[in-house]
């Protein structure tokens, strides 16, 4: 994974091979498989090559088909579906040597005034500084979780918002997390890259919140966790590079199947919502 905000970019900055194939670069991982949330950002980025000057993505549905493997590079094919008066859509699929991993169709928008209105900001949640880093928070289930989450996404800065006594393993809860969310260190004034970062880190924790309620080690070893599908739409400017806070929820877990919900704050307004469900599979002894 990278190790700092620079090699962030860097994976982002995607290889254009033709007209409408772009080569990704992966920084490796422990876990041997590429992170769901690197996809989605070179995927974004891929697409974006490929639409008039102008227009910004605001929704995307994604899936990922197969694990990727950790550091081999990614293939991204583009396809115009449609160029109108002010949208473009197009479909992007992921592959490694012809082996297709993932899928995804966006919608970019030519922005325009319109009529506006948001969620207001959850109140009562302490300011990032007061509260402890979510690889600390993580320690209270397991110190493997800690350094894995170190070595994984030490590229993000990220504060457990909650109350901890919902993570203690004894008992029901509402299954539900907000964290705060950053760079580590500040970004361009580019607004792709800030939506590839958003769609990066919005991956991060959203399938976690679905097993809060439930006493086990989310991706522990007698869990097998992977996402399914990804949605997001981007609902205004944000920098991801200044603290975000995510509250997320999961209505739902059954069937081995988690499902969540989150949305992301940036200084007070709504700047994007995420939908996700994926695998939290309990393994047999």
């Amino acid at each position: 994974m990278p190790e700092s905000v620079d090699e962030l970019i860097g994976i982002l900055d995607l290889e254009q091979t033709s007209e409408v194939t772009f080569l990704g670069q992966d920084a490796g991982s422990a876990r041997q498989r590429v992170f769901g949330g690197q996809v989605l950002a070179q995927a974004l980025t891929a697409g974006y090559r490929t639409v008039p000057q102008g227009r910004v993505a605001h929704s995307l549905g994604a899936y990922f088909l197969r694990a990727g493997v950790a550091g081999t590079p990614i293939n991204y094919t583009v396809e115009s579906t449609r160029d109108g008066g002010s949208f473009s859509a197009r479909r992007i699929v992921a592959d490694q040597g012809g082996r297709v991993i993932f899928s995804m169709v966006c919608s970019f928008h030519e922005l325009e005034a319109g009529l506006d209105h948001a969620d207001a900001t959850p109140l009562g949640v302490p300011d990032p500084q007061d509260c402890p880093p979510l690889s600390e928070v993580l320690g209270a289930r397991s110190r493997r979780a800690v350094e894995a989450w170190r070595q994984e996404w030490g590229v993000l800065e990220t504060r457990f918002a909650s109350d901890t006594s919902t993570l203690s393993a004894a008992g029901a809860r509402d299954a539900a997390m907000k964290v705060w969310v950053r760079s580590e260190s500040a970004l361009p004034d580019d607004r792709q890259l800030h939506q590839a970062v958003l769609a990066y880190l919005s991956d991060l924790t959203l399938l976690a919140v679905s097993t809060v309620p439930h006493p086990v080690e989310f991706a522990g070893p007698t869990m097998q966790v992977a996402s399914i599908d990804h949605s997001m739409w981007f609902h205004r400017p944000a920098r991801a590079d200044e603290w975000l806070l995510y509250d997320q929820v999961s209505p739902s877990a059954s069937a081995g199947l988690g499902f969540s919900f989150g949305r992301l704050f940036s200084a007070g307004r709504l700047a994007a919502s995420c939908a996700q469900e994926g695998l939290i599979r309990l393994l047999k002894d």
